[in-house]
């Protein structure tokens, strides 16, 4: 099912490079919808423009937003860079776009034969809230580390969807994006995880990679159905090519739905299940029946003999997250609700952190 409807834009409520979010009249009702403006061009008050309300009509988690498919102010358009390689292939909206593979990319030389990411420190996530935490702490820790982000597919598709994004970009939290698959607009392109990986450093010349998708896991009642499970994919490319795997663990002591729990599901089925080799989780220290809980998981899981559990001291991660005046959520919950969630990807940034000060110490 998709449903497109024709409505009139009365307000232009805000804008960045490749996004805006503008007020659209459709048959006397209005709502908020986002305009990829990288993608459709310009957008001014009293366009007529075709969204697609299917989300909103369903009802689903998108923030309560309709999306532009086209401005009818426009009789023809052409925008973005050049390059052969289609993103969102074979859909309406299919975009091309000049990947960091492509013999026309400034990185292709660099590129064409890599097979190795010289034992970079990888940081993997499982939700786009995850990145803040881990960014800020690196670098308040090093500041003079290379940081790129990696965006997969996992979840939303353009980069400039993400207000982490670009609050991290404009306070130099990390220093380069890229886009994997099919999701796009990175400062690099690239065709998957695999070359992505390469790109951060061998193009990017990254120090540390962070790799989480953009907003909106998408996550069912099963114990395969969610996107997530990429954690332990991205873990067994990252040691494919030579690089030091450290996974973020999905904490929660708030979520009230018994599979995310302490360790969620998520975590123990991406690295029991779908990794194939070894990472180091890190487990922020913790008192009292949350310890307990967290250790008994982590034993009935089997996870323990798979990969190498650190145990880190992150309390750090709150004061550095209060002191950029960053203030990220995870289902709607605050830092002050979840400390846990966020001093797992803390302490991801700690170990990673130590791991690049050992290298320099070569």
């Amino acid at each position: 099912m998709i449903t497109f409807r024709t409505g009139t834009v009365t307000e232009i409520i805000r804008t960045r490079p490749g996004y805006a979010e503008v007020v659209v009249d459709i048959e006397g009702l209005k709502a908020k919808a986002i305009c990829y403006t990288s993608l459709l061009g310009d957008i001014n008050s009293g366009d007529e423009v075709v969204v697609n309300t299917t989300a909103v009509d369903l009802d689903l988690g998108t923030g309560g937003y309709h999306f532009v498919v086209w401005n009818l102010a426009k009789e023809s358009l052409v925008s973005g860079t050049g390059g052969h390689i289609m993103k969102l292939r074979y859909t309406p909206m299919q975009l091309k776009c000049r990947a960091a593979e492509e013999e026309s990319s400034p990185y292709y030389n660099a590129l064409k034969q890599v097979v190795s990411i010289d034992e970079m420190p990888v940081i993997i996530g499982t939700l786009h809230s995850q990145l803040p935490a881990a960014a800020a702490v690196l670098k308040e820790l090093r500041p003079e580390l290379k940081v790129a982000y990696i965006m997969t597919d996992g979840a939303a598709l353009p980069l400039a969807l993400s207000n982490i994004v670009a609050e991290l970009k404009q306070s130099r939290l990390i220093d380069m994006t890229i886009t994997a698959g099919h999701a796009f607009g990175g400062d690099i392109e690239a065709i998957n995880i695999y070359s992505a990986l390469a790109a951060a450093r061998h193009a990017a010349r990254a120090d540390v990679a962070i790799v989480a998708m953009g907003p909106g896991i998408v996550g069912s009642n099963t114990r395969l159905g969610f996107t997530g499970i990429e954690q332990g994919q991205i873990i067994n490319a990252v040691n494919s090519l030579k690089g030091r795997a450290v996974a973020i663990p999905r904490i929660s002591f708030q979520d009230m739905r018994e599979r995310h729990y302490g360790i969620s599901h998520h975590t123990i089925t991406a690295l029991t299940l779908a990794a194939m080799s070894p990472s180091a989780v890190t487990i922020p220290t913790m008192t009292g029946e949350r310890e307990v809980t967290i250790q008994r998981q982590l034993s009935e899981s089997g996870l323990e003999p798979l990969h190498r559990v650190e145990r880190i001291d992150a309390g750090l991660t709150l004061d550095i997250l209060k002191k950029r005046g960053l203030a990220p959520t995870t289902m709607g919950r605050t830092v002050e609700d979840e400390p846990e969630f966020f001093m797992a990807a803390g302490a991801a940034a700690i170990y990673a952190a130590g791991i690049a000060e050992d290298d320099n110490g070569r």
